[in-house]
């Protein structure tokens, strides 16, 4: 006698085996947005007893479904709800803020520390000592009220060293800055070399400490332009910033070298290396670079074997880091070759001006990184070069 339960059993056998390789999901309705707390306040600095903060945490995620609960006071209980909120303090001294943040099923807490001074205290003012070279590497003055400008000069470059690779220390000072009044003191100056980067990651892009001290020495600094930030603090815990522009250009002179002449079918050349910077989003941008070359028209020891081939004609070349040519002088007329002091009936002089706009990072242009600017013999003989400068204008 066969068990009623078996036809069961077999149907039951069948939808297994329909269903096989089928995946069932859950229906259930649950979020997977992160919950995460964040929050910022205003005023965000220098803030005293009795002073009203507005904080805000509107930037905390998701942005709908949450619940907002703060506590001020740092005893564990709920102070004020909402999104946005307003508090103030009757008592100076470190404060720690906390917010929670809650979707139902998942929660995040933040917390941020707040110094609140006396509601008497007077903020310190950042300062920092303007100055520059009193003049550039031809002996011109510079004329300078706002920023740092110094000038790096190498004016008896050895020929073996064609690469610029000079560097200089900047001298930042800040022992002109005012603590608030006599009864209170700065306790800290901090130096944000590059205030364009959040290198701690704290939102504030303009507070990172690279260097801490009244004055301190700036060291191995490269052609550029570069701003700087102080952030000065005072014994109150109230704060002030400055920031001021840092230009370092440079200027390189080789003398009296010869460049042989062409073989016959190329050029004779001399390279000579320079590191571009043009960086809109640090604000250091290269205002001009510029290659000067002053050589005689004849040499002394030229031998005529043809119709004025002793009369010299060297030009400059410009590359970019992809040996792109972005310009050279070739065009330029033996009578135009007169662009320098040393120029006369014995000497040529021929300038090659390279703009801010050709380091710019587009089609039609160039680019910074490593370029070369290149001296070209295109004649037979060899020639003497007295001077080539090669000068970095940053500012």
């Amino acid at each position: 006698m066969k068990s009623a339960s078996m036809p069961i059993l077999l149907a039951l056998l069948m939808v297994v085996s329909s269903l096989s390789g089928c995946v069932f999901e859950d229906s259930g309705s649950g979020s997977d947005d992160e919950v995460l707390a964040v929050f910022n306040y205003s005023p965000s600095s220098n803030i005293r007893t009795g002073d009203v903060i507005t904080f805000d945490a509107t930037s905390s995620t998701p942005s709908n479904g949450l619940t907002y609960r703060w506590d001020f006071d740092e005893d564990g209980a709920i102070d004020e709800t909402g999104r946005s909120t307003t508090w103030h303090y009757d008592s100076s001294g470190t404060k720690f803020i906390e917010l929670t943040v809650s979707d139902g099923s998942k929660s995040n807490t933040l917390t941020k520390e707040l110094t609140i001074a006396e509601a008497t205290a007077i903020p310190p003012t950042a300062d920092i000592t303007q100055y520059a070279d009193s003049e550039d590497c031809s002996d011109e003055d510079v004329d300078e009220d706002d920023d740092i400008v110094l000038w790096i000069c190498e004016m008896d470059k050895s020929f073996t060293d064609r690469d610029i690779s000079a560097t200089t220390t900047v001298t930042l000072d800040a022992s002109s800055s005012e603590p608030g009044d006599s009864s209170q003191y700065i306790t800290e100056w901090n130096w944000d070399l590059d205030p364009s980067t959040d290198k701690d990651n704290d939102g504030d892009s303009e507070n990172d400490v690279d260097y801490s001290g009244e004055t301190i020495d700036w060291s191995n600094v490269e052609p550029g332009e570069y701003e700087v930030n102080l952030h000065v603090i005072n014994s109150a815990g109230l704060t002030d910033s400055e920031s001021i522009k840092v230009y370092v250009n440079y200027a390189g002179k080789w003398s009296d070298f010869e460049i042989g002449g062409k073989s016959p079918n190329n050029a004779q050349t001399i390279d000579f290396d320079m590191n571009i910077v043009y960086d809109k989003d640090k604000k250091n941008t290269i205002l001009k670079a510029v290659g000067e070359l002053t050589y005689p028209q004849t040499d002394d020891d030229c031998i005529e074997t043809g119709a004025g081939n002793c009369r010299a004609k060297l030009d400059i070349y410009a590359f970019n880091e992809e040996d792109e040519e972005a310009s050279n002088t070739s065009e330029t007329g033996l009578d135009q070759r007169n662009d320098g002091d040393d120029c006369d009936e014995n000497n040529d002089c021929i300038h090659l001006t390279l703009r801010s706009y050709m380091f710019t990072d587009t089609e039609s242009t160039y680019g910074d990184g490593e370029w070369v600017l290149q001296i070209r013999n295109n004649e037979t003989n060899d020639f003497r070069v007295e001077s080539f400068i090669i000068r970095l204008h940053y500012s």
